[in-house]
C-alpha cells in the first residue's frame, strides 16, 4: 500500500490545484493521500469531493502544516485527520493567514530599500487562492529577471540575514500541538531531518515535541540521508513517537515524487495503525488519540 502523509496543493505554495495532485496522485498509485498546505485547510473538502467521483478508490487525509517558532527555527507541525469543518479550528488558520499577510508587507517593504520594486503584486498574483508564502516572492523575482533561480532569490534576498528577510512571527509547536488535538487530529512533526540543526539540537526539539504531547515524527522524507535518518528513528523510539512519512511534494520534480520512496522501518509503529479507512467515501478518521 502506498501512503503519502504530506503534500501541496496551489493553496499554499504547490504549483497544481487540487484535481490536478489527484490525477497525479492515481498515476503514482498512491492509496492514502493527505493534503497538507501550509497554515490553511481550504483545498481539502475540494480534493474529498474530487475523489468521491472518482472511479479508482483512494482515502483522502485531511490534513494542514502549521508554522511555527522554536529557538529561532521555523520549525513545521503537520496534522492528519484534523476536522476541517470545525469552526475554531478555521478561525485559528486564519490567525496565521494574518501572520503570513503582514510578513508579506515587510518582505515587500525591504525589497523596495533594495531596489526593487512592485513585488508583492507578483508575488499575490502567483498565490492566486493560496497562502502567500517566501517562494512565491522567489518566483516573482525570477519573472522579474532580479534573480536567475529559486536558490538565487533566497541566497540573494529572503534568506535568513539576507536583505528581505523577515523573521516571522508564529506560534509555538505547543499551541500547534494543541490546536491540532483540539480538531480531532494527531500531531506529526515534520521533516525533521531538513532543519539546519545539530544532532544535540534535534534532540531537544523532539524531546520538547514530545513532551508537548506531540504523537509522531517523519520518519522518513525527501533527501534524507542515511546517518540521519537512522538518528531519527532512534529518537522516535526513545520517545515513543509514531512514524509517519510524506513526499512534501510541491510539482513534479526529478527529486520528489508522490507515494515514492516511502517506506517506514518496522522498528517503528505507523501513524496510520489504528485508522479506520472508510473505501465508501474515501475519508480517513483517526482511532483514539
Amino acid at each position: 500500500m502506498k501512503i503519502d502523509l504530506h503534500c501541496h496543493s496551489h493553496y499554499s505554495d504547490g504549483h497544481l490545484s487540487p484535481a490536478e495532485l489527484l490525477e497525479r496522485a492515481h498515476t503514482m498509485q498512491v492509496d492514502v493521500l493527505a493534503l497538507t498546505d501550509h497554515d490553511t485547510i481550504n483545498g481539502v473538502q475540494e480534493l474529498i469531493d474530487l475523489q468521491e467521483s472518482q472511479r479508482r478508490k483512494m482515502s483522502i487525509v485531511a490534513g494542514v502544516e502549521i508554522s511555527t517558532s522554536w529557538h529561532g527555527f521555523d520549525i513545521h507541525v503537520i496534522g492528519l485527520g484534523v476536522d476541517h469543518t470545525d469552526p475554531l479550528f478555521v478561525e485559528r488558520l486564519q490567525q496565521q493567514c494574518e501572520r503570513r499577510n503582514q510578513r508579506a508587507q515587510r518582505i515587500d517593504e525591504k525589497l523596495q530599500k533594495a531596489g526593487v520594486s512592485g513585488t508583492l503584486n507578483e508575488a499575490l498574483a502567483l498565490a492566486g487562492k493560496g497562502q502567500i508564502t517566501r517562494a512565491h516572492f522567489a518566483r516573482a523575482l525570477i519573472k522579474k529577471q532580479v534573480v536567475s533561480d529559486m536558490d538565487g532569490a533566497f541566497k540573494r534576498y529572503l534568506g535568513k540575514g539576507k536583505r528581505a528577510h523577515v523573521s516571522p512571527v508564529w506560534i509555538s509547536i505547543e499551541e500547534a500541538i494543541n490546536w491540532i488535538h483540539d480538531a480531532g487530529g494527531k500531531a506529526v512533526l515534520a521533516h525533521p531531518g531538513h532543519y539546519d540543526m545539530t544532532p544535540k539540537w534535534l534532540r531537544r526539539l523532539v524531546a520538547q515535541f514530545a513532551q508537548a504531547g506531540g504523537d509522531g515524527i517523519e520518519s522518513n522524507h525527501p533527501h534524507l540521508a542515511p546517518v540521519k535518518r537512522n538518528l531519527i528513528e532512534e529518537i522516535a523510539v526513545q520517545h515513543q513517537l509514531l512514524a509517519s512519512s510524506g513526499s512534501d511534494f510541491h510539482f513534479p520534480s526529478r527529486w520528489t515524487e508522490l507515494g515514492k520512496n516511502l517506506k517506514i522501518s518496522d522498528k517503528l509503529t505507523p501513524i496510520w495503525h489504528d485508522w479506520n479507512i472508510d473505501p465508501h467515501t474515501q475519508r480517513v478518521g483517526n482511532g483514539p488519540n
